[in-house]
């Protein structure tokens, strides 16, 4: 996988070809996993960021999509803030994505937006072989 740090915690990954259809797999995906570990209450803006950074990477980017979902151990030292899921979009395009304005009648241009104002924490960092997009989102109730 792209950009992949080592962390405590559950995981799933995953790798998509740049094809129209990968932000539907992506999504089944996600959704699946975060329903397995019981994590339904996040699921939504889970899904709807990950279908925004799987858009972005297909759009621009030409070789594989990789998915990565962390649950973070509460106790781990890079999870100060508390239980957090951390969510990893990478892909082999070393540019980072950028963010824009979006007009009000532009079909695009919001997912950044999205994930800045959804995301208790966000980012990218280069990897050997191109970039990644986190994103953390709190955990309620655990």
């Amino acid at each position: 996988m792209i950009g992949v740090i080592d962390t405590d915690g559950e995981c799933a990954e995953w790798a998509f070809p740049a094809e129209p259809g990968a932000v539907r797999t992506a999504r089944h995906a996600v959704r699946g996993a975060l329903r397995e570990w019981g994590l339904d209450a996040v699921g939504d803006v889970t899904v709807l960021l990950v279908s925004e950074l799987v858009t972005n990477s297909l759009r621009y980017a030409s070789g594989p999509i990789g998915v990565r979902l962390v649950r973070r151990n509460p106790a781990a030292p890079e999870a100060p803030s508390g239980p957090a899921l951390l969510v990893e979009v990478s892909d082999p395009l070393p540019d980072p994505p950028r963010a824009r304005v979006a007009r009000s009648d532009d079909e695009g241009g919001r997912g950044l937006h999205l994930v800045a104002v959804s995301a208790q924490r966000w980012g990218t960092r280069h990897g050997k072989s191109g970039k990644t997009v986190w994103f953390e989102l709190a955990l309620p109730g655990e």
